[in-house]
């Protein structure tokens, strides 16, 4: 499945690792570059979808995460 997202990013560095973190999903992950933490966060909410369109349980989760459905599209909460 390919999405197209906009979502906030927020990247800190913490002694010589850098954290990607996005509210919206409420994941993170970490490299030792900033080129590092973005490639492993993209490819972090690419598998968290993924998983979640398998497990039938995307639309529930999304709207736990506080997500809203307005015709065919979802737009994430405000943050």
């Amino acid at each position: 499945m390919n999405y197209s997202l906009h979502i906030p990013v927020t990247f800190l560095r913490e002694d010589k690792k850098y954290i990607a973190y996005t509210p919206v999903f409420d994941i993170s992950t970490s490299g030792k570059t900033y080129a590092q933490a973005k490639k492993r966060f993209d490819d972090l909410v690419e598998i968290f979808l993924e998983e979640l369109e398998k497990m039938g349980t995307l639309n529930q989760t999304l709207k736990n995460l506080g997500w809203k459905k307005t015709r065919n599209e979802w737009k994430p909460p405000r943050v």
